[in-house]
């Protein structure tokens, strides 16, 4: 098991992982057993209070004092990551941890060999594996937890944890999902793994869901299938959503638009190496209050996006984010920023083809305050001067790891733009003299300010 934080979801929470304890500050101690305990005197409660004032740092070494401290941490802690299945089936998680509002059962659904040395990531996650249990690049189904048995902890987990906040699960069905639904109507938060469409309608229940993630085809983890039949039960069942996550998915028009016209208050939408249908970018505009779109590994962005008059366009959208994605294809580049022609912010990171033909599409986005650019080493300052010009309502510029924009050829044009921007960020590589040019004087930095005549 793995402890992330020590506060419910409703306060902030602590990026900091758990501290190991510090033995070392034991060294000087001398442990009397005929030494009164003091803290015997006081109840369960104000211990725990006393105990919840102290550094979260400090909460792992305090529970190795004795078995009533052991306890009583087990009461301070609401998110947890667990490792081994059994945990949960045994029972043991309830009596250890009787708080949790945050539970992630993704690792323990995975049945790996934990002493093997071979390990393999994907973005966040890490799993050990073994050459037996590759087939063909994914996992075997062997390696997965069945889905009955997958079901029958989350029938465990909705009857002891019926505040629970969010839950993160790999192969549940929908039995196991309706039950959660019964019991946990506080849950605002779902990340399913490896689940198929039919699984979905088990979500339907969950009123107060506002935030979910969907992994589908996950390459070396998962080959599992979410098109539109999943997207349109979603849609229909989660009327509520705030925040969607759609990773390794299948779908078109049909599902996009599904969920734009039942998530009337969706604001955020990703999509992580999709495997979307050409056309599926016009169902966008269905999304009536959608202010953030992001795009991540995705190899193409839209195959087939149709003629440019039926695009619609997304009129709420203001961040658009593209990390890691394929924008060699002019068409589909043109319709994306066509649909997302209001946008008020743009960043492009690592994306591969980027270069001055391509990024001149972007100028149909006449109300861009800030563009940040990073490792983007096709593009030029030809082509990088040709699109923000053209933006009179630019405000923010981040230029970063671009190798092929020099100092040595911004233009006076481009100068006289830097100096009235409220930010700027000028690093396009290493060689890069005009950053440190500019420290000290406040160009690019206080705006029109830098200009004011002296009383001197």
């Amino acid at each position: 098991m793995q402890l992330h934080f020590h506060r419910p979801l409703s306060s902030t929470r602590s990026t900091s992982p758990p501290s190991e304890p510090d033995l070392t500050s034991f060294q000087s101690f001398s442990f009397n057993p005929s030494a009164p305990d003091y803290t015997s005197l006081l109840s369960d409660e104000l211990l725990l209070n006393i105990l919840s004032k102290l550094p979260i740092s400090q909460h792992v070494s305090n529970s190795l004092v004795c078995k009533r401290w052991l306890h009583l941490h087990g009461r301070l802690v609401y998110s947890l990551k667990v490792a081994d299945w059994s945990f949960v089936t045994l029972g043991r998680v309830f009596t250890r941890f009787p708080n949790l509002t945050d539970l992630d059962l993704v690792r323990s659904c995975i049945q790996m060999p934990k002493s093997s040395g071979i390990i393999v990531t994907h973005k966040t996650m890490s799993v050990h594996v073994d050459t037996h249990f590759i087939l063909e690049g994914f996992l075997e189904e062997t390696a997965l937890l069945p889905s009955n048995a997958v079901d029958q902890g989350l029938r465990m987990i909705a009857g002891k944890y019926p505040n629970l906040q969010r839950l993160a699960a790999t192969g549940a069905s929908e039995e196991g999902l309706l039950r959660i639904a019964e019991e946990c109507p506080t849950l605002q938060e779902l990340e399913l793994h490896c689940c198929g469409d039919l699984a979905l309608r088990g979500i339907a229940g969950i009123k107060n869901l506002q935030v979910v993630k969907l992994m589908g085809f996950i390459g070396v983890f998962y080959n599992s299938t979410i098109s539109d039949i999943g997207l349109t039960l979603l849609a229909q069942g989660c009327r509520r959503l705030v925040k969607l996550e759609l990773c390794g998915c299948e779908g078109s028009y049909d599902g996009i638009k599904a969920i734009g016209k039942c998530c009337q208050m969706l604001e955020e939408l990703t999509l992580s190496e999709h495997r979307m249908d050409g056309g599926w970018l016009s169902g966008l505009s269905f999304c009536g209050n959608l202010k953030t779109l992001r795009l991540r590994s995705c190899k193409s962005i839209d195959k087939s996006p149709g003629a440019d008059e039926h695009l619609g366009s997304c009129l709420t959208l203001e961040e658009l984010h593209l990390q890691g994605c394929q924008v060699r294809d002019k068409q589909s580049v043109k319709a994306l920023f066509l649909v997302c022609e209001n946008v008020r912010d743009i960043v492009l990171h690592d994306c591969w083809g980027l270069e001055d033909d391509v990024f001149s599409l972007a100028s149909i986005c006449r109300r861009v305050k800030l563009l940040s650019l990073e490792g983007c080493s096709l593009l030029t300052i030809k082509g990088l001067e040709l699109v923000v010009l053209s933006w009179k309502e630019l405000q923010r510029l981040r230029v970063m790891s671009c190798n092929n924009i020099k100092d040595t050829e911004v233009t006076p044009e481009l100068a006289t733009l830097f100096s009235v921007l409220k930010e700027l960020i000028w690093r396009p590589d290493s060689r890069s003299l005009l950053s440190s040019n500019l420290a000290g004087t406040g160009m690019g930095r206080k705006g029109d300010k830098f200009f004011k005549r002296s009383k001197n």
